[in-house]
C-alpha cells in the first residue's frame, strides 16, 4: 500500500467494534474527498489530534499517546475516544503501510461538521520528514514570548493549553518567526521568564549534571517523548527532575534538546544567537534509545 495512507474512522461506533469488519472504519483513497466543507477541524481548528512514530513497522507508544487523546477530549469537551476502536485501527493501518523506515501516523478526533450529528475522526499515515540532520548536528533555537505568564492555565482553564488541539496557527507563525531569525526553531517562554515548551516539541535540558524538564502545569502539553526518554535516563541512574526552569538557566544549560514524537532528540546548538555545546555521546544514545522499539 502506497502513501499517504487514510482510514476514516466512527468516532460514535459501539464500544465492543474491533476490527475493520465491523464498520468502524473504512480506507480512503488518498485521492478521493474525505472531508466535508463545514469540517470544524478544517474551519475552526476544533479537534484534537496525537501524531505517533512508526519505526520499521512498529507502533512507538501507542498507549501513552491514546492517553494524552483522551485528556484532550476530556479538555475540550469532545467524546471519550473509544480505545478500543482506536487501538483496533492502529493496527490494521499498521498492516497496510511500509515495513521499513520511519513513517508518521496522524489520529484526528474533530467536532465534526457545525450542527452536524455526530464528530468526525480519522487515522491518516505519511512517510515522516527526514530528520537526520537535526538529530545529528544539531538546532538553532530562538526564545518566544508566548503572551502570557505561567500561571495563566489555572486561572484561564478555557484556554486549552494542556490540550494538543488542532488549532495550531500560533505555533505555525512562531516557526516562521523563528526562520526570519535564521532559526530552525523556537522555545516558548512565559512573559515572566520561564521556559514551556517549542511548537510542537518538549524541552529537556542539562543543568548542573541534572536533566530537567519544565514542570508539568496546564499551560504545558504533557511530552510522551520527554516522558519516554526520561524513564530510559533514569534507568541508567542519571538524575531527573520536573520544574520550573528560567530563561537565564536555558540558557546556562550544559546542553539543551528539543524532542517530539517524530524528530526524536535535535540537541541545540544554538539559542538566541549563542553556541551551546552538543554532547555527542548523550545525543547517540537518545537518538538509538528513541528508534528502538518502545510500547
Amino acid at each position: 500500500m502506497s502513501l499517504p495512507y487514510t482510514l476514516l474512522i466512527d468516532p460514535l461506533a459501539a464500544d465492543d467494534a474491533t476490527s475493520a469488519t465491523a464498520g468502524t472504519f473504512r480506507e480512503i483513497d488518498a485521492s478521493a474527498p474525505a472531508l466535508r466543507v463545514g469540517e470544524l477541524s478544517t474551519q475552526r481548528g476544533d479537534g484534537i489530534f496525537e501524531t505517533i512514530a512508526v519505526v520499521d513497522g512498529h507502533v512507538q507508544e501507542s498507549e501513552p499517546h491514546l492517553a494524552r487523546l483522551v485528556r484532550s477530549a476530556e479538555i475540550c469537551d469532545l467524546p471519550v475516544p473509544n480505545l478500543r476502536q482506536w487501538r483496533a485501527a492502529i493496527a490494521f493501518a499498521r498492516e497496510q503501510v511500509p515495513a521499513e523506515g520511519e513513517l508518521a501516523m496522524k489520529l484526528v478526533l474533530s467536532r465534526g461538521v457545525e450542527h452536524g450529528p455526530a464528530p468526525t475522526a480519522w487515522l491518516s499515515v505519511n512517510a515522516a520528514s527526514d530528520s537526520t540532520d537535526a538529530r545529528t548536528k544539531g538546532i538553532r533555537v530562538v526564545t518566544l514570548d508566548r503572551g502570557y505568564d505561567h500561571g495563566v492555565a489555572e486561572r484561564a482553564p478555557w484556554l486549552l493549553l494542556g490540550a494538543k488541539t488542532l488549532s495550531y496557527a500560533i505555533n505555525m507563525a512562531a516557526l516562521r518567526e523563528a526562520h526570519r531569525r535564521g532559526a530552525d526553531d523556537t522555545i516558548f517562554v512565559t512573559s515572566d521568564g520561564y521556559v514551556m515548551e517549542g511548537p510542537t516539541s518538549s524541552v529537556i535540558a542539562r543543568i548542573d549534571g541534572v536533566f530537567v524538564t519544565p514542570k508539568p502545569s496546564g499551560s504545558i502539553l504533557a511530552g510522551t517523548t520527554q516522558a519516554s526518554l526520561f524513564e530510559h535516563i533514569r534507568e541508567h541512574d542519571f538524575p531527573v527532575a520536573e520544574r520550573d526552569i528560567t530563561v537565564e538557566e536555558l540558557r546556562r544549560a550544559d546542553a539543551v534538546w528539543l524532542v517530539s514524537s517524530v524528530r526524536l532528540a535535535a540537541p541545540v546548538v544554538d539559542l538566541d544567537g549563542v553556541p551551546l555545546a552538543l554532547d555527542a555521546e548523550a545525543n547517540a544514545a537518545f537518538t538509538r534509545y528513541l528508534l528502538s522499539p518502545r510500547d
